[in-house]
């Protein structure tokens, strides 16, 4: 088999206006620490992480988690009580903010809407600027279902968590970057590969969603070609969206970079943590390249059971933003502007005309549970560009992530375009046989699923 080039690409003019707004800051210079009011810093969204999970560590239990001001350029950190540590926070070059909340609170309240409120077309996540987990119900949940989420979220107090109603229905979307197929019984599956990584043992391999994963075993650069590549790890529902995929042929050459269009190529160097305000971008093949921000992390999203009409698939662990998706945008990269990996497109509600909630997959964590290194995988050599991640257990928590965010480019077209959702999109193993793999665009049964890896030496899987 000849050697392949994995790289996400961009499509549409709406792309290459996302595109225009991404490249010409890639080095801009947000990069310098100016002196602000007291001793808080300027600083561009990578420093701020960095920041972040250095004082999570010294703040231990009155961490309350942390975001990043794209409007001051500054770190905020929430904590609970004062003290040294606090005063180390902000002699560190952070803006403080005394909470009433902690980690601690939050994540118990995280745990009780699990076990009283896992309805189909809900989801929560911690949003540390209101310093509370923001509850979302989407237009199914009605009737029972509904005074059963407003009861739970009631009892949890209003200084606690909120809830609001959400447009669409929650669905997975199956896309990315350049288009992958899979036919399964029944039609055809359409996603899109993540990233190109270097799997334990060395071979060349790449990141998508867990449920395309689920949905297919084998999957071709083509609607019509040969499988090129095999799930060797997926992930859905459950602590997570991702999937493992290795190339067939070792010697497949798999760069560790995104294709944004107009002949640019962005590198991608290390994986990071997202944070809350963060700008981030997508790419998707169905709508192309879209911008937009972080708004809570560890979120919990319960989609309809793909096999049980009265079931429900949970997964746990996600980044909720503001970016658009659509069907066929599922298994996408999100990545910031200066080329770290953030996300993995898992799903939402809404479209790019409306706009909506998309959710991504964090890479950080699907890299330590398979065991993977972000980078090429060119001629089965097993040196990736892992050595610079920061991986899962080194990146600043969710909710305290201070994101590379704002200047962040995400592989982010990917926004949350592979909605894990409703019954009907659910992209499970059944679900494959409702997502037609279109030429331009896969829907699972009202879902779309999109998938966009420019293909460079012949042919690319994303």
């Amino acid at each position: 088999m000849p050697k392949r080039k994995a790289a996400i690409a961009v499509g549409g003019v709406a792309a290459l206006g996302a595109a225009a707004l991404l490249l010409p800051n890639a080095n801009a210079s947000q990069d310098k620490d100016t002196a602000a009011a007291g001793t808080a810093r300027t600083l561009k969204a990578t420093d701020a992480t960095t920041l972040a999970a250095r004082l999570k560590q010294s703040l231990g239990g009155q961490f309350a988690g942390s975001y990043y001001d794209s409007a001051t350029r500054q770190l905020i950190v929430n904590a609970v009580g004062d003290g040294a540590a606090v005063a180390r926070a902000k002699s560190a070059g952070a803006v403080v903010r005394q909470v009433e909340n902690s980690t601690a609170d939050l994540q118990s309240a995280a745990k009780t809407l699990r076990t009283k409120a896992a309805i189909p077309g809900t989801a929560w996540a911690v949003d540390p600027r209101t310093n509370k987990v923001i509850v979302s119900a989407d237009s199914t949940v009605t009737g029972a279902r509904w005074d059963r989420l407003e009861s739970t979220v009631d009892g949890l107090g209003s200084g606690t968590a909120t809830l609001k109603k959400t447009g669409g229905t929650f669905k997975t979307f199956v896309s990315g970057g350049d288009a992958i197929f899979s036919q399964v019984q029944g039609g055809g599956v359409r996603c899109s590969l993540g990233f190109n990584v270097t799997a334990a043992d060395g071979s060349p391999a790449f990141l998508t969603a867990g449920h395309c994963g689920v949905a297919a075993k084998e999957w071709s650069d083509s609607q019509t070609g040969q499988p090129i590549a095999t799930v060797d790890q997926a992930t859905f529902p459950g602590e997570g969206d991702f999937s493992l995929v290795k190339y067939d042929d070792p010697a497949t050459e798999a760069p560790s970079e995104v294709n944004a269009g107009n002949g640019q190529v962005v590198a991608i160097t290390q994986a990071a943590e997202a944070t809350v305000g963060s700008t981030v971008f997508r790419m998707g093949s169905t709508t192309g390249l879209h911008d937009g921000q972080v708004t809570g992390l560890d979120a919990t999203v319960n989609f309809q059971s793909e096999t049980d009409p009265n079931g429900v698939d949970t997964v746990t662990g996600l980044i909720q933003t503001d970016v658009c998706a659509e069907p066929g945008d599922s298994g996408g990269s999100l990545f910031t502007q200066e080329g770290a990996a953030i996300g993995l497109t898992s799903g939402g509600s809404g479209d790019c005309t409306s706009g909506g909630e998309t959710f991504f997959q964090p890479v950080t964590a699907a890299l330590a549970a398979t065991g993977a290194t972000l980078g090429d995988g060119g001629a089965g050599a097993g040196a990736g560009a892992g050595d610079d991640q920061a991986g899962a257990g080194d990146q600043a928590g969710a909710g305290d992530q201070a994101g590379a965010g704002d200047d962040q480019s995400g592989a982010g077209d990917q926004a949350g375009g592979d909605q894990i959702g409703g019954a009907d999109d659910q992209a499970g193993a059944g679900a494959g046989a409702d997502d037609q793999a279109g030429a331009g665009a896969a829907q699972e049964k009202g879902t779309k699923h999109h998938h966009r890896n420019r293909q460079q030496g012949g042919t690319s899987a994303n």
